[in-house]
């Protein structure tokens, strides 16, 4: 890839140790409103958007019932749970690597402002990315591209514009297909090798500095 190459970095899961958290943060929520679903269940949906895991862990008739109120309770869950989620390893180092390679960088997420707020502390990231974005900025979440196309228009390229997406869920991955990116992916989604490189991922890495360590034999050189 060119020097300008653009990177879409995940937030969720990616950068910040959050899965376990978000999807022990739906199962509350959804219990708050008479609904018990397993948590290994809501956790393989952790990655996706929160306006699609009522319909997809429960169809269209929990979504109707109750999707509104779990999404609500589920945001003020996680505010609960904040204290407990870190960068996982080497999460600002691939950040700051990313950047000394001269490639622009945006942080993609679908998550709430104040969420992302926490989280761009939590990585002292605010003065490395060049943008990023949150649940406002889209209607439809991953794994549509919406987000993804947000992102580069944010640094003003064109929807073309050569880019790879860095996830961690076969959501991400499916996301960035849709959007036309490759995609690299880090294991702390909880998925599978196998599951990631069905979706599309073209490389796996353990942890974000596994990554930073290897960005020079990536599409990212």
């Amino acid at each position: 890839m060119t020097e300008s190459a653009i990177a879409v970095v995940d937030i969720d899961g990616t950068l910040i140790d959050s899965n376990y958290q978000h999807a022990l943060a739906w199962y509350r929520a959804l219990r708050s409103v008479g609904e018990t679903y397993p948590v290994w269940q809501l956790h393989r949906l952790i990655g996706m958007g929160g306006d699609q895991v009522p319909t997809a862990v429960g169809g269209e008739d929990l979504e109707r019932r109750v999707g509104e109120r779990a999404r609500e309770q589920q945001g003020k869950e996680v505010d609960a749970l904040l204290d407990e989620m870190a960068p996982l390893p080497g999460a600002r180092d691939l950040l700051v690597a990313i950047k000394e390679r001269g490639h622009r960088l945006l942080l993609a997420s679908s998550g709430r402002q104040r969420h992302v707020d926490v989280f761009l502390e939590k990585l002292d990231a605010r003065d490395i990315v060049d943008d990023w974005t949150t649940s406002a900025d889209v209607e439809a979440s991953k794994p549509a591209p919406d987000l993804l196309q947000v992102a580069l228009k944010k640094l003003g390229a064109p929807s073309d514009a050569t880019s790879v997406m860095v996830g961690d869920s076969v959501w991400d991955v499916e996301a960035a297909k849709r959007a036309g990116m490759p995609a690299i992916a880090v294991r702390s989604g909880g998925f599978g090798n196998d599951e990631l490189q069905a979706a599309g991922a073209i490389a796996i890495y353990d942890t974000p500095g596994d990554l930073a360590k290897a960005l020079d034999a990536t599409p990212l050189a």
